[in-house]
């Protein structure tokens, strides 16, 4: 299955993880969200939240085998004790596959805060991103984003408002957040990019 031409496509296969659960409405129709595990060629595997439509919770059943295409979603949570960036998949189609996992993410979109380049203990250079990305209704998502090596340090110079064309996949990682509570497990979510470049809007 092939990428469109958008500013904002995902293709992933993978496995339903949990039953669909409701999470909102809007324009009179009911949305839900499950979790899809997709294991990458190293075995290491990412859980990704998907968004459905009401329509599509017939083939959502746990442990099915889904493909999901839709496009990359962002909001601020902002009813917990802190505001955290949800990311998800807001699918446009979802189907019951044999296909092997996959993930893959392209994005056209601006770069809106200045870029942050820094050090893993293993001595890798990393770059972290926030790119924006037009929706429809003259809305915005705000993806996270990060780069790896040479093209690291090259992104550490780009300006803000740069436009980007990015290729990779949405990944996702666990971490300690401390707190006043004591310490929490939680999910960080963003795009890594195998591929990203400035480009010229025609």
């Amino acid at each position: 299955m092939d990428l469109c031409s958008s500013d904002n496509e995902v293709i992933l296969c993978g496995t339903c993880l949990a039953e669909a659960v409701y999470s909102h409405a809007a324009r009179s129709q009911s949305f839900y969200t499950l979790p899809l595990l997709v294991r990458r060629l190293s075995g290491t595997a990412d859980t990704v939240n998907v968004t459905i439509r009401e329509s599509m919770i017939g083939a959502a059943e746990k442990g099915a085998r889904l493909c999901v295409t839709g496009e990359v979603r962002t909001f601020n949570n902002r009813s917990g004790e802190w505001p955290r960036l949800v990311v998800s998949v807001f699918a446009r189609t979802l189907e019951l596959t044999e296909e092997a996992d996959d993930n893959r993410v392209r994005l056209r979109g601006t770069l809106c805060k200045r870029a942050n380049l820094r050090t893993t203990p293993m001595g890798r250079d990393i770059c972290d991103l926030i790119l924006a990305v037009n929706r429809r209704y003259g809305r915005s998502d705000y993806l996270p984003c990060i780069c790896w090596g040479l093209k690291a340090r090259e992104a550490a110079l780009w300006e803000v408002g740069t436009h980007l064309a990015l290729e990779g996949r949405i990944q996702s990682r666990r971490y300690t957040k401390l707190t006043e509570n004591g310490s929490e497990e939680r999910t960080a979510y963003e795009i890594s990019a195998a591929q990203i470049e400035p480009i010229e809007l025609s």
